[in-house]
């Protein structure tokens, strides 16, 4: 840790991250109407970035859906606004998709204080990276089969920061799988990971202000990421959350009409069903299958809770 050297600032300047946008250089001067339509039109880039991206993408879903089949979880890291943004989408994924919640874990430079209040100076050690990982039981599948094969996704719009380089080298280390997001094509994360994942988003409205359109496309990419992973390993029966636990009145309603959706009844049988099975999937299976809840459990636990395995 300590001052950027001076060889280091010549590279960071070089980077599109960090690049002045010439459509942008008299953004003060504009009306904002006019300031905000430009914003607006550079938003309008990212999803073209990341469309170009997609065949990385799904690599990294196929592979992490893979290693969650034989146990393992998924980890993201980064620092500033890219490990917000990762700590953001893995604590979505326990409401949404009701799975444990140390299935998809989020990791920040500085801690969990960082998420509120800015703890930029802790991306620049590759040590701390590694401990912070390391501390919260990242593991790889050995020989034996025994660890969890887990996957490190390491996130830097820069491609360059300290903190997530050191998790990744830890994370190759162990053998595990790593997978590096960044918007600069290239960079040392790219290199570094297993599958690179490079949104190239360009000069920001704001000189530098990653959290922009870099921050967008990350964002667009964590939820591709994590949404289908949950798609391929059963979390979902179509587009409908099947995985969703009835724990108040809004979550009983909403799991009604997914049991109504799927097995084509009313929304007072659906009601009886999800009363006599307690979790929606059981439901689906007793109503489309007609059978009892033991049986349906059975068929489901065959099929590893995958429902539409079951009902094929």
């Amino acid at each position: 840790m300590g001052s950027m050297s001076a060889p280091d600032r010549d590279m960071l300047g070089l980077l599109m991250t960090e690049a002045r946008n010439p459509a942008s250089e008299h953004l003060d001067e504009l009306s904002t109407l006019e300031m905000l339509t430009l914003i607006n039109a550079e938003d309008a880039k990212v999803a073209g970035a990341v469309h170009a991206e997609l065949a990385s993408i799904a690599q990294a879903v196929d592979a992490i859906a893979e290693r969650f089949e034989r146990g393992g979880r998924l980890f993201y890291i980064g620092a500033g606004t890219s490990g917000r943004l990762g700590v953001l989408d893995a604590s979505e994924c326990p409401p949404t998709f009701s799975v444990s919640a140390e299935l998809v874990q989020g990791l920040i430079a500085g801690g969990d204080s960082a998420l509120r209040l800015s703890s930029e100076h802790s991306e620049d050690s590759r040590e701390e990276g590694a401990r912070d990982l390391k501390a919260a039981g990242f593991a790889a599948a050995g020989e034996d089969g025994t660890a969890k094969p887990d996957t490190l996704v390491g996130i830097a719009a820069s491609g360059r920061t300290p903190y997530v380089l050191g998790a990744v080298e830890y994370a190759k280390g162990l053998g595990a799988l790593t997978v590096g997001l960044s918007c600069v094509p290239g960079s040392a994360l790219a290199q570094a990971a297993e599958i690179a994942i490079m949104p190239a988003t360009g000069a920001e409205v704001l000189t530098g202000s990653t959290r922009m359109k870099a921050g967008t496309a990350t964002k667009l990419v964590l939820n591709m990421l994590s949404t289908g992973v949950m798609v391929r390993t059963g979390a979902t029966f179509g587009n409908l959350m099947v995985n969703v636990r009835p724990t108040n009145a809004k979550l009983v309603d909403r799991a009604q009409r997914i049991i109504a959706e799927a097995v084509g009844c009313d929304l007072g049988a659906a009601a009886n069903l999800l009363e006599d099975a307690g979790s929606v999937k059981v439901a689906i299976v007793m109503g489309r299958l007609s059978l009892g809840r033991d049986a349906a459990e059975e068929r489901l636990a065959a099929a590893r809770g995958v429902l539409a395995r079951t009902l094929s």
